[in-house]
């Protein structure tokens, strides 16, 4: 049983690691950012930030290298979000960062991490929630990153198992949650014909192009 624990928070943690670096490099090639929240980006800072603390506080060691390196990626991207829009994405940053993703504080305050940690699980769902709004609000997701979207299904299916299988409730939460709320965005690309799940078909990468 140990092994099979063991072997989940290495995948979850490679993948927490990787999640966001599509989405990264996405903005960072392209500069297009429709579909994507300034909100989400803002909260998914703070709540990475969260994720850090509570893995250092309660020596959940796994935590700790997936939540820096997704802290440092979604500060990529709030950079490139930021020089592709310039000062209206603020207004959303700040809202992500300072109001929803400062929801655990007062739990952490009056309730210490047992309840701090609940609600930090429970926030994974209000960190991807603007993203889903902003994925129903418009058919144009041209600048949605499908690989990153997948990857945080998994990645959230994976931290479910760990946490079930070691009784921690804010990981299993948020383990629910996020793969729910992965699932709603990859089927708004599919049905507005972005084709998600096409990043999975690794013929493309064997296909030459053709002789002229």
């Amino acid at each position: 049983m140990n092994i099979v624990l063991n072997l989940l928070v290495l995948v979850a943690t490679v993948l927490g690691c990787w999640m966001a670096f599509p989405q990264a490099r996405r903005i960072a090639r392209t500069r297009d950012v429709d579909g994507v929240s300034a909100t989400w980006i803002g909260v998914s800072l703070g709540i990475n930030a969260w994720w850090l603390t509570y893995g250092i506080a309660e020596h959940v060691w796994a935590l700790i290298p997936v939540s820096f390196v997704s802290l440092a990626l979604y500060g990529v991207i709030a950079y490139g979000y930021l020089g592709a829009v310039g000062r209206a994405a603020l207004p959303g940053f700040a809202v992500g960062l300072f109001g929803l993703g400062m929801i655990p504080l007062p739990f952490l305050v009056f309730g210490g991490w047992a309840s701090a940690g609940i609600v930090v699980g429970l926030c994974y769902g209000i960190q991807l929630l603007p993203a889903v709004i902003a994925s129903c609000r418009t058919s144009v997701l041209t600048g949605v990153s499908a690989a990153t979207w997948l990857i945080a299904w998994v990645e959230a299916a994976t931290w479910l198992a760990y946490g079930l299988g070691v009784g921690d409730t804010a990981l299993a939460i948020a383990g629910a949650v996020g793969a729910l709320m992965a699932s709603v965005i990859l089927a708004r690309l599919a049905v507005t014909g972005h084709r998600p799940f096409l990043v999975l078909d690794i013929r493309r990468r064997f296909v030459s192009a053709p002789v002229h």
